[in-house]
């Protein structure tokens, strides 16, 4: 049996205004080479310029990755040709970069696994190459947009621990607002690295590896081809070849070029851009701005409020909708139900509306006000729920249309017993089908007409036990 040990380069654009070292908009287009500018082009005499929004950003995200930070920001030149690289270099990160020795951990099934990262650093994109029968054309519209690499230590073990990494890892981004991370965008994508090697051995086998997969599923049907592929080149005794491959739309992989010895890309520091110190006081202030993530409010749902861990990673999913999960409950309403709304009614409708929390029209506290009265069982849960569909569609407070239409939950017996009485007399054949038939279900048919009646106001639960005493009333003077 084989053991894979697998290492990720995950490439994440940052959202700013402009790019990395040029004034340029950094806004995706499909317009080709719309959003450009001298720097960008690598024209005679151009001098980059730090955006330091992006370095902030860098230092944030590598915060959240438990990463220790540089004592200053260098940059390098990273020296190689290729045709979507105008300047024959890239200025990127060595001798410093914004985040070493970090980690991140993930939860594969039920248990928590901890991903070390190597190192996070800052550079610039590429443009990018479209190719075409017998010719390939270049828009720069992403050369220089702030990017940030996060490299992964070889310590994931499987395609499942490597899909849940990368979508923890976009959660992250989304979390700590510094990009929008959209694949379909070219946003996030990464490099796959995987080797096989025999359980009871230590030393790694041959690397291989993927290059610029956008797709999660992509990198999931790319890791599991080459674990069977390379499975089966070791057990004919065969070697496996070190080189770069590629993933195509059959789900196999297919060679690109071998690499036998790491390029060298004559590193040294970015002589156009001068070191910046980092203070602890800079450093504080970014350090205040990292949110508590996905996995701990997590477990601070599971501990503090005794939520099922289904409903934990529902709520701490979107990190809108958790500070929103929490600002209702800062009102003091009841955990049970506010899980119930959040968890049913705001996210049905987010979906439905096709609309982010930010534009939610029943805010908080709005929540909180219906969540009371149905924990005070002044309306019921079900009615609570309909009136805050026609708040959203009204746009109007919940709490104003309860009181305005007095649409607060009936409790009196007596009352409910003068529905029940109507909502019986007006069904003798169903009444009948109870007493001669014994057929219990039709007691739901009383509570939905008596429902009905009374615009949803009467008590379920207590309307239920009381249709049946009447019932039971009725079957034994008819026995008489």
């Amino acid at each position: 049996m084989y053991k894979a040990v697998i290492g990720l380069e995950v490439h994440c654009e940052l959202e700013t205004k402009s790019k990395n070292f040029s004034s340029a908009p950094n806004t995706f287009s499909t317009i080709p080479n719309q959003n450009v500018a001298t720097v960008d082009l690598g024209l005679p005499g151009i001098l980059p310029v730090v955006n330091e929004k992006a370095c902030r950003k860098a230092i944030k995200t590598a915060m959240a990755l438990h990463c220790y930070q540089p004592d200053e920001i260098i940059f390098d030149r990273k020296n190689y040709f290729y045709p979507d690289l105008p300047k024959g270099y890239q200025i990127t990160q060595v001798t410093k970069p914004m985040g070493r020795k970090g980690y991140l951990d993930i939860r594969i099934k039920d248990k928590i696994k901890r991903v070390f990262i190597h190192q996070l650093h800052l550079e610039e994109d590429t443009a990018s190459l479209d190719h075409m029968n017998n010719y390939s054309l270049i828009d720069y519209n992403r050369s220089g947009i702030p990017l940030m690499e996060i490299v992964t230590e070889p310590c994931i073990e499987s395609a499942d621990e490597a899909v849940t990494f990368l979508e923890d890892l976009r959660d992250l981004f989304l979390f700590c607002e510094v990009s929008e991370a959209r694949s379909n965008k070219g946003q996030m994508r990464c490099d796959v690295n995987i080797s096989l090697h025999e359980e009871d051995c230590d030393t790694l086998g041959t690397k291989v590896e993927m290059k610029n997969i956008n797709a999660f599923d992509q990198v999931r049907a790319a890791i599991e081809y080459e674990i069977k592929r390379q499975t089966e080149v070791l057990n004919k005794g065969e070697k496996v070849v070190q080189e770069t491959r590629r993933i195509a739309e059959d789900g196999k992989t297919y060679p690109m070029r071998k690499k036998v010895d790491a390029i060298d890309y004559k590193y040294y520091i970015e002589p156009n851009l001068a070191p910046v110190k980092l203070t602890e006081k800079y450093l504080e202030e970014i350090r205040h701005t990292v949110p508590m993530l996905k996995l701990e409010r997590e477990e601070m749902y599971i501990d503090k409020y005794q939520l099922s861990l289904y409903d934990a990673q529902v709520i701490a999913k979107n990190r809108k909708v958790a500070d929103y999960f929490e600002e209702v409950l800062s009102y003091g309403s009841n955990i049970e139900l506010t899980v119930n709304f959040v968890t049913t009614a705001v996210l049905s409708s987010l979906n439905k509306l096709e609309i982010s929390i930010d534009e939610f029209f029943v805010t908080p506290k709005m929540l909180s006000g219906v969540i009371d009265l149905v924990d005070q069982k002044k309306i019921s849960l079900d009615h609570g729920k309909k009136i805050l569909y026609q708040a959203l569609e009204n746009k109007k407070d919940p709490i104003k249309i309860i009181n305005e239409a007095n649409l607060e939950q009936i409790n009196d017996d007596d009352k409910l017993l003068e529905y029940i009485s109507k909502v019986l007399n007006e069904n003798p054949e169903q009444v009948r089908q109870y007493i001669e038939e014994g057929k219990d279900y039709v007691v739901n048919y009383f509570i939905g007409k008596l429902m009905q009646m009374s615009n949803r106001q009467a008590n379920p639960n207590r309307s239920l036990e009381l249709i049946k005493i009447e019932l039971e009333k009725r079957k034994n003077n008819e026995g008489k």
